[in-house]
């Protein structure tokens, strides 16, 4: 019992001071439910807005194109950012998709019938074989190989999403040179004299309520900081603050400027 009570006494101080009150008040000016995870790889500074929701689970919807790019270069099924995709003429609910599509382009825009092409390339065995290795999430048996990512067959908390950005920028994963600089080409999203941010939206539609997310990493003066938000969303219309949170997060703590 003594020993418990010490065990307490080290750990709930240690929760306490978790919540980060900085991004809280920025979550909170927005008036929406979510998490942040920001962690600087080489310093060891971690803040977290709501420590529960980061451990908590959900789609990764389209930021599983940073690993599905990974794997699709590693494996071949994909060239460069400059590989085609040939649109089917099909109309599909984003305008954006309904157009001929580069690999840079279908990351962009989250093409799904794009990465649907390259999932079929793939192929199940492989996709299991490398989520096992890359430690990414949970996936379901049996899953579905154009949506599984879509859907509740795999889930990933905020918190295993900058676990597996570390391992990238650490070149951790069983990838080689090759896939990581298709990744960094496609994944590259600004670039300034101070910083340069890689990252990737996501919006889990298929579940209630639906799910938005924003991952990445920024390169700032000598320092690595990786982040994971994601946000509860309660229409469309909030599409836009999973990048104005996230980089309201980061000015706040001097990571951007």
């Amino acid at each position: 019992m003594k020993a418990l009570l010490l065990l307490l006494a080290l750990v709930l101080p240690t929760l306490a001071q978790a919540e980060d009150e900085g991004i809280a008040k920025i979550f909170q000016a927005h008036g929406v439910e979510g998490t942040m995870v920001l962690t600087a790889l080489h310093g060891g500074q971690t803040f977290i807005h709501d420590e529960a929701r980061a451990a908590r689970r959900y789609p990764p919807a389209s930021t599983f194109k940073i690993l599905n790019t990974l794997i699709a270069a590693q494996e071949w099924a994909i060239a460069d950012r400059e590989t085609p995709f040939k649109w089917d003429g099909r109309e599909r609910e984003i305008p954006d998709w309904n157009r001929d599509q580069t690999l840079a382009t279908a990351f962009k825009v989250s093409c799904v019938w794009c990465y649907q092409d390259i999932a079929r390339k793939i192929g199940p065995a492989t996709y299991r074989r490398y989520l096992r290795q890359a430690d990414y999430g949970v996936l379901a048996e049996p899953f579905d190989l154009t949506t599984f990512w879509l859907t509740d067959q795999l889930q990933i908390s905020a918190r295993e999403q900058v676990a597996f950005l570390k391992k990238i920028v650490l070149r951790q994963l069983p990838f080689g040179p090759h896939a990581h600089q298709v990744l960094q080409d496609v994944m590259l999203a600004e670039q300034t004299e101070h910083y340069r941010l890689f990252a990737k939206t996501g919006w889990a539609t298929r579940r209630q309520p639906q799910i938005g997310w924003y991952v990445g990493y920024v390169e700032s003066r000598g320092e690595v900081w990786l982040f994971a938000t994601n946000i509860t969303l309660r229409s469309d219309k909030d599409l836009p603050l999973r990048q104005a949170i996230t980089r309201a997060a980061l000015t706040e703590k001097g990571v951007i400027r």
